[in-house]
């Protein structure tokens, strides 16, 4: 596969015919199976977290758990995504997806043992919350790289946008069906009901025709040669345009902004008049995850907006200025319609993003360049909590979010001016 870094390379391999006819992606009997039991994974994994931090937060009213539970969370992926990007390069990708999912259900049983047996310790809670991130690292690249194996090229738009948009639908889902499960099955036994939900996943991987090669894909896949490979990688993607641009986005939107606003949502509601745990701020918690449900599935019914650099840095932009005026805003209303569109855009740059890299990627290393750029995407994250939470604590939580929001916005503004003094000359 070319590598050429060339700009002008960019439209023409990604210029896709499935951006004009939507959802053509699920005419692949395979994929259709896969992002259904990916998407229900995803549902799993949240329905956890608002299980398993209800009866912590019960049990330990500790807030620096609390704050564990994130660092946990996003830590391995700025880790170990590098790492586990190049065993997905060099191993069988389904067996990887496959021990995560065993992982996962595992720390599902485990939680809900405790919980059957009141035996739940700091510890044991801290230990889960780690093997919970670990399975997680394992999984993403997996996956991502799966779903270039699975798809044509001129459909790989279309998979990456509608996987995104069953990620923001296991998000949006997932609260509500884990709510409900602690409601009519209790902690323990909800929980291990979770476990269940990861099966569909694993066992069509038992079956699925996809080894450790994909068809089109020459030559051996180098070999694993540690933490170097990851230094490799960064370089192989600092050199080439389109993969560094994708991946200094996703960077600067998680490092800034990420998803720490979500975690300040109650202190946000309050200000807003939603004083208790009702239709108001379940509106809230859920305005941001319909976009993006929205965004996905108007942007692969109706082809809109082909991927490209410029226009994943506009998106951004757009994201930014709509968490600012989240920020700012008194007014309920207009703060859940602000909340819409950034999901909108969010799903929207990501998406894009990540399919800007899949194409991009020299297919023998492709597990480990999305490997770098997830460290980035959801590696950064980690410090997300710092710029709007820590901040927060100081300057107020509006004030920190604006601010966060601004930062990425800056980055966003100067790229786009960079491409515009770049292009000028060829314009002219």
């Amino acid at each position: 596969m070319s590598t050429d870094p060339s700009p002008e390379a960019e439209p023409a391999r990604v210029a896709a015919p499935a951006a004009v006819r939507g959802f053509v992606a699920l005419g692949n009997a395979d994929f259709r199976f896969y992002v259904a039991g990916t998407t229900l994974a995803l549902m799993a994994d949240n329905i956890e977290h608002v299980i398993s931090y209800w009866v912590v937060f019960q049990k330990f009213h500790s807030p620096a758990l609390g704050g564990f539970a994130v660092i946990s969370h996003w830590m391995p992926y700025l880790l170990l995504a590098g790492y586990t990007g190049g065993l997905a390069d060099r191993y069988d990708i389904r067996r990887l997806i496959q021990g995560a999912m065993l992982l996962f259900m595992t720390v599902s049983v485990s939680w809900g043992v405790m919980f059957l047996t009141d035996s739940v310790a700091l510890w044991k809670a801290m230990l889960l919350l780690v093997l919970h991130g670990l399975a997680g690292v394992v999984w993403l690249p997996a996956s991502q790289v799966l779903i270039h194996r699975i798809v044509a090229a001129d459909h790989l738009a279309s998979a990456v946008r509608l996987n995104s948009t069953g990620r923001y639908l296991g998000f949006l889902v997932g609260p509500a069906v884990g709510a409900a499960l602690l409601l009519l099955l209790g902690p323990a036994r909800g929980i291990l009901v979770n476990a269940l939900i990861y099966l569909p996943l694993f066992l069509w991987l038992m079956r699925a025709p996809y080894g450790r090669r994909a068809p089109g894909d020459r030559g051996a896949a180098p070999s694993i040669r540690g933490f170097a490979d990851v230094g490799a990688t960064i370089r192989l993607v600092a050199a080439h345009p389109v993969l560094a641009s994708m991946t200094v986005l996703v960077g600067a939107a998680s490092f800034f902004v990420g998803s720490a606003y979500q975690a300040q949502m109650p202190g946000f509601a309050h200000d807003l008049g939603a004083l208790r745990a009702d239709f108001s701020y379940s509106a809230l918690l859920g305005a941001d995850a319909a976009g993006g449900l929205v965004g996905g599935l108007l942007l692969e019914s109706r082809g809109w907006l082909v991927p490209g650099r410029a226009t994943a840095y506009v998106l951004a932009a757009i994201w930014s200025a709509a968490l600012i005026g989240f920020a700012q805003t008194h007014a309920y209303a207009l703060a859940v319609a602000l909340l819409f569109v950034a999901g909108f855009t969010e799903l929207a740059f990501n998406s894009m993003a990540q399919t800007l890299v899949q194409m991009h990627a020299p297919a023998q290393v492709r597990g480990r360049v999305i490997g770098v750029f997830s460290m980035s995407a959801l590696g950064l994250r980690t410090f997300s909590g710092v710029n709007v939470g820590l901040l927060g604590q100081r300057i107020g939580i509006h004030g920190a979010l604006a601010a966060s929001a601004g930062g990425l916005l800056l980055v966003c503004v100067l790229a786009l001016l960079r491409r515009v003094r770049r292009l000028a000359p060829v314009a002219g």
